[in-house]
């Protein structure tokens, strides 16, 4: 299929360095309410990119769940790939890709685990639905079928139904704490505006304008 002939402008606003916000979580929290008002379906989604000690990358969607001056925080498996390679490579990429707006936030840093007592708080606040969810899935290993995960999730609503759901040991948090921020403002004729923030040794923020 030749896709070469797919065309989009994008005019929907230009991003000048008199508009930003010195600090990048503050420009980070301006786009993403706006996201939020936009209406876009999950605008929490995130792309998220690991890649293993020898450099092999891996890329999926996740959802970011909080986020303040500290990072960015999202939850997971223990078990999975993206942990493994997390605990291998702790370098990480994370993208908003907020197409609708002609937007995205690309956010570059170290990821490290968050508190298992943070990490319950999360937990106790999901639905049981979820909660049972994070208890049946080995994520990412081999499966034979969809109806051993059915099984194993009533197996699962059994044990648990008269109590509280306790928080799996092999399940919780990561925060990405970054060192890097790009915004990316789409323009017309390619012409786009991205603006790199840079983190110095003594905590502050340089900014730098990209070509596109």
């Amino acid at each position: 299929m030749d896709l070469s002939s797919f065309r989009e402008e994008y005019l929907k606003g230009t991003l000048h360095r008199k508009d930003l916000q010195e600090d990048p979580f503050r420009q980070f929290d301006l786009w993403f309410k706006q996201a939020l008002e936009s209406g876009i379906p999950e605008p929490n989604a995130m792309s998220l990119a690991t890649a293993t000690a020898a450099g092999r990358p891996s890329l999926r969607t996740v959802l970011l769940k909080y986020f303040n001056e500290e990072g960015f925080v999202f939850f997971t498996n223990y078990g999975s790939r993206k942990a493994h390679e997390i605990a291998e490579n702790p370098e990480t990429c994370m993208m908003m890709p907020w197409v609708v707006l002609e937007r995205q936030v690309i956010i570059y840093g170290r990821c490290e685990k968050i508190s298992r007592m943070e990490s319950l708080k999360y937990f106790m606040s999901r639905p049981k639905e979820s909660q049972l969810g994070a208890w049946v899935s080995q994520q990412s290993s081999v499966v034979s079928g969809r109806k051993l995960l059915m099984m194993k999730l009533q197996e699962l609503k059994n044990k648990f139904t008269n109590g509280e759901i306790p928080l799996p040991s092999f399940w919780g948090g990561y925060r990405i704490v970054p060192h890097h921020f790009e915004f990316w403002q789409g323009g017309p004729g390619r012409v786009h505006d991205r603006f790199m923030y840079t983190k110095q040794e003594d905590g502050s923020w340089t900014i730098e304008r990209l070509q596109p």
